[in-house]
């Protein structure tokens, strides 16, 4: 509105502000940002507006502190791993139509789980959805005593009283993975396990059973690895030295391939040519034009609505007992394996 003054600058606008440059009482202002009842369609427009054009932003921390509830769904999520980042992304997307919103606390090399969860909880999050955790069942079935709390991406044996787990079949995504090279006609199939990360036991076990059921059983050999780029270079190294090279590589996870794949490009083995190599997850990494990865999808939309609704199913007042929700990867095909070379 013209000769209104303007929002001083480094001045974060308030309901005043925007009450001024509406023209109307500050009141009214809090009506229509708390969308309750008592403004005409009119003045709702003009106050939206005015809010528009100082840059005003309702508070979004503070009416949750002052409300009985924070609807805060708290996630835990390893900031190195792309996997878990597209998790993130939706997570974010279901959440939101349910009426939730997201928390995050990341794991980090100088920051474990327990202080990642801590700072979640102090957030007063009503809900914890944990990424991959790796804390012992004890301390898992402790949260769960507490509050809800969904896991994600882990297989928990026996199951943990209280804790809701959604998880992709982590066996089947090996055999799919193994299945695929045998096809193509690799019998020497290398697999670069994930050591204690979640899901490596289950992969190992699908990578073990698939070359059993192939007939390949002397062919199996699985390289001591993790989850990161350096843990597949250090296994890509020791392939590297082999006479002769395996024909195929199935590696734990997409961070893991993308370590082997830089390995072997500088060892001059060309991929797919002299060996072929395979992912899990099909992250966003595995995606990039350069890369180009054959992986194992996990269906990641799908992981992401079933952990916000059983959190949500909880919160509103499910007394179900605790379940699980297995889902079933799928393999996609890109440029990093071929038939191996005669």
């Amino acid at each position: 509105m013209p000769g209104t003054p303007a929002v001083p600058a480094g001045k974060r606008p308030t309901l005043a502000d925007v009450a001024a440059r509406a023209g109307v009482s500050t009141a009214l202002v809090s009506i229509v940002m708390r969308d309750a009842k008592g403004a005409s369609a009119a003045t709702r427009e003009r106050v939206l507006q005015a809010a528009r054009e100082i840059g005003y932003r309702p508070d979004a921390r503070a009416r949750l502190l002052r409300s009985q509830r924070s609807r805060l769904l708290g996630v835990q999520f390893g900031l190195q791993h792309p996997f878990h980042t597209d998790l993130v992304e939706g997570l974010y997307a279901a959440a939101e139509p349910a009426g939730y919103q997201i928390a995050l606390s990341a794991v980090a090399a100088g920051r474990g789980e327990q202080r990642a969860v801590e700072s979640l909880l102090a957030d007063r999050c009503e809900a914890l959805i944990l990424l991959g955790p790796q804390a012992p069942a004890a301390r898992l079935a402790e949260l769960a005593g507490q509050l809800p709390v969904v896991s994600v991406a882990r297989r928990l044996r026996p199951s943990v009283p209280g804790l809701e787990v959604v998880r992709t079949a982590d066996d089947e995504g090996a055999r799919q993975a193994v299945d695929h090279l045998v096809a193509l006609g690799h019998r020497d199939i290398v697999h670069i396990d994930g050591g204690r990360a979640p899901g490596a036991a289950d992969r190992r076990r699908g990578y073990r059973t698939a070359m059993n059921r192939h007939g390949l059983a002397e062919h199996i050999r699985i390289l001591p690895a993790g989850l990161t780029e350096e843990d597949g270079a250090d296994a890509a190294r020791a392939l590297s030295a082999d006479r002769p090279h395996p024909t195929a590589v199935m590696a734990f996870n997409d961070r893991c391939a993308t370590g082997v794949l830089d390995v072997f490009l500088r060892a001059g083995i060309a991929v797919p040519d002299d060996i072929s190599v395979v992912g899990f997850d099909d992250s966003h990494l595995a995606r990039l034009a350069h890369i180009d990865l054959t992986t194992v999808g996990q269906d990641i939309p799908r992981l992401a609505h079933l952990a916000v609704s059983r959190a949500v199913a909880r919160l509103e007042g499910d007394k179900s007992p605790a379940g699980e929700d297995v889902i079933t990867p799928r393999l996609v095909v890109r440029s990093t394996t071929a038939p191996p070379s005669l």
